[in-house]
């Protein structure tokens, strides 16, 4: 009988406070101003489920094309598959946003992609994304600088877009480095102590990263479908905002998609960056003229389009996974 699946008390701890923390923000700004701005946005749920399906697509562009042009990669619609999958269990399953690259590269091997490229693609195409975090955020601060009187927040915007620069930069060099290389030792030491993982399955990931990196064209093709991807939450934004009596120009949702997004990026340790998410579009809002109630509301109809794309997407990982043990017990001929 499998053992029930336990999530790490620290993942529970950081669920806890997270969740604390949106009942303070819902309780201090007013529950019934939120949920009645949220029930005036429930129309634009189609729309918007829609303008995220169109970022997926994208993103599983972009992901395919890290991945090299061999000819022997699955179709577009698995990657598209498998990227849904990805991000459902990194938005709705406490893994600090990267348990949905672990699965994703699983997926992909099963798929008959080898475990070298799966790995080194789906590597490049997280440093890729995160990039193009980077340059939408620092649009957004730049919109924020032309629409906004008072720049007395840009001291502590310009030290968290630093930071960004930093990390991914910093990713960027130890990679280069041979951070893959580290993993490729660990797996060989576990294939030691695990006779049943195989020694090879990790080895050749930083040459792997290294030819991939050489191909600029694809590098700037990939860059460009997720910068486009961020975009289109822009207009995800817009439309809730406009749906929930607040219209405002692009300009404006620009600046809230883009801090609110580098916001929750930043919690990452918290479980769906729950409170972490809601305060950043607080924040932001309050640059903009958005009010607190508006802000939350804006957060919670992005949460009612995560639960709507990824309890399915994890639905449908859970299928493909029961399939393929299905398929693995049936008796050979």
């Amino acid at each position: 009988m499998p053992r029930p699946v336990r999530f790490p008390r620290a993942a529970i701890v950081a669920i806890c406070l997270g969740g604390t923390a949106v009942i303070a923000l819902v309780a201090w700004v007013g529950a019934r101003a939120i949920g009645a701005q949220v029930l005036l946005a429930a129309w634009a749920i189609p729309p918007i489920l829609a303008l995220h399906a169109a970022q997926l697509w994208l993103s599983a562009l972009a992901w395919r094309r890290s991945s090299g042009t061999g000819p022997d990669l699955p179709g577009q619609g698995t990657w598209l598959l498998i990227r849904w999958v990805r991000e459902a269990v990194n938005a709705l399953l406490p893994v600090a946003q990267v348990g949905g690259a672990f699965v994703g590269v699983r997926l992909l091997t099963q798929r008959g992609v080898s475990s070298v490229l799966a790995g080194a693609g789906t590597t490049l195409d997280m440093t890729v994304e995160a990039l193009g975090q980077l340059l939408f955020t620092l649009a957004g601060l730049v919109a924020l600088a032309a629409i906004s009187a008072d720049h007395a927040w840009w001291p502590w915007f310009g030290g968290g877009i630093a930071l960004m620069a930093t990390g991914t930069g910093g990713l960027i060099l130890a990679q280069r480095a041979g951070l893959l290389r580290l993993v490729e030792i660990l797996a060989r030491r576990m294939s030691a102590v695990f006779p049943a993982l195989s020694p090879d399955v990790a080895q050749g990931l930083h040459a792997e990263l290294m030819r991939l990196e050489r191909d600029r064209a694809g590098l700037l093709h990939s860059l460009s479908l997720h910068l486009l991807a961020w975009l289109l939450g822009v207009g995800e934004t817009w439309l809730a905002l406009a749906a929930m009596g607040h219209p405002a120009g692009l300009p404006v949702a620009l600046v809230v998609e883009s801090v609110g997004m580098a916001a929750r990026s930043a919690g990452f340790i918290v479980p769906g960056a729950l409170g972490v998410q809601e305060g950043g579009f607080v924040l932001v809002g309050s640059l903009v003229g958005l009010p607190p109630d508006a802000a939350i509301a804006l957060s919670m109809v992005k949460r009612a389009r995560e639960l709507l794309v990824g309890v399915p997407g994890l639905l449908a990982w859970q299928w493909t996974e029961g399939a393929r043990l299905a398929q693995a017990a049936k008796p050979s001929a």
